[in-house]
């Protein structure tokens, strides 16, 4: 059993009140690194610069069982600089992340070919150079897609989401947010719901933030709302990448089937969403985390 999970890695730069603090994330990279906290093997493709933040990058995707298929980065590592306005990130990019490309030599595409479940997030959809060699590499393996849109890393919006439906035409499962469906159709998000139901994604899982998620497969809709865990929420970066990778695991280990099945796999993981929400930083953390924390400690 293995995924393959492909898209950005980079390092988040947070600035606050509190200063300036720095976490290697990405939202494929916390994907990633949230499948090996389920007990999933997992593989990244993403850019990695050959620079002192790739090194960083490099030794977080090792320490927790990663394993990387780097492709050259001529501009360095990518990074975010995120103002909290709020309690909400505010997001700007360096060259590298605005000009972030995939390649997909013979490595990558056996690691496609060979995986349970390819899941793709924060992808540059508005490549169709890069969405032609996507889907060629993932072939008949299972599609999981969260587009992902960031402003500042976006250069065509028509064209993104021209090659985000073209994909996740076959998907297996497409992961939307209240923020996608503003930023790439001006519209509510239960009506990308149904637009992505229509173009055939098998399973359609959306995040509305506090108001909690739905799940659409097979005909039947499922609502949860947000769990109510020990501790107050530090820092919301990081929850959607979390209920994507609990679900992706479920998907992988679990194979849920029916109503019952689904609605479990969803209330996991708006339990571990919840439990990422109470420390900083976007890294995945699992609800017995905050069994063990001290509660006056908890963001440490």
């Amino acid at each position: 059993m293995r995924v393959v999970v492909i898209g950005d890695a980079l390092i988040d730069e947070l600035r606050d009140e509190g200063g300036i603090r720095e976490f290697v994330g990405g939202a494929a990279l916390n994907v990633a690194v949230g499948l090996t906290r389920f007990g999933v093997p997992t593989t990244l493709i993403a850019m990695v610069g050959d620079d002192e933040a790739g090194d960083h990058i490099r030794a977080y995707l090792a320490d927790y069982g990663v394993e990387l298929l780097a492709s050259p980065a001529p501009n360095g590592s990518s990074r975010a600089v995120s103002t909290r306005v709020d309690g909400e990130p505010v997001y700007g990019f360096n060259r590298a992340a605005q000009e972030r490309a995939v390649v997909f030599g013979d490595a990558e595409r056996a690691a496609c070919e060979d995986a349970d479940l390819v899941v793709v997030s924060c992808f540059p959809f508005d490549a169709p150079d890069q969405v032609r060699a996507l889907a060629d590499a993932v072939a008949d393996t299972p599609l999981a897609i969260d587009p992902n849109p960031r402003t500042g890393m976006m250069n065509d919006l028509e064209e993104f989401v021209r090659g985000f439906e073209s994909v996740a035409a076959g998907a297996h499962l497409v992961k939307v947010g209240d923020d996608d469906a503003r930023l790439l159709y001006d519209a509510p998000l239960d009506a990308l719901r149904d637009r992505l139901v229509e173009l055939g994604a098998d399973v359609v899982l959306a995040t509305y933030g506090a108001a909690g998620a739905g799940l659409d497969t097979a005909g039947v809709a499922i609502t949860a709302p947000i769990s109510k865990l020990p501790g107050r929420i530090v820092d919301t970066m990081g929850a959607g990448d979390a209920v994507l990778s609990s679900i992706a695991a479920s998907v992988v280990q679990d194979s849920p089937e029916g109503e019952d099945e689904w609605a479990a796999a969803l209330h996991r993981a708006m339990d571990v969403a919840a439990a990422t929400c109470r420390f900083e930083g976007a890294l995945l953390r699992l609800p017995s985390a905050l069994a063990d924390a001290d509660a006056a400690h908890y963001g440490s």
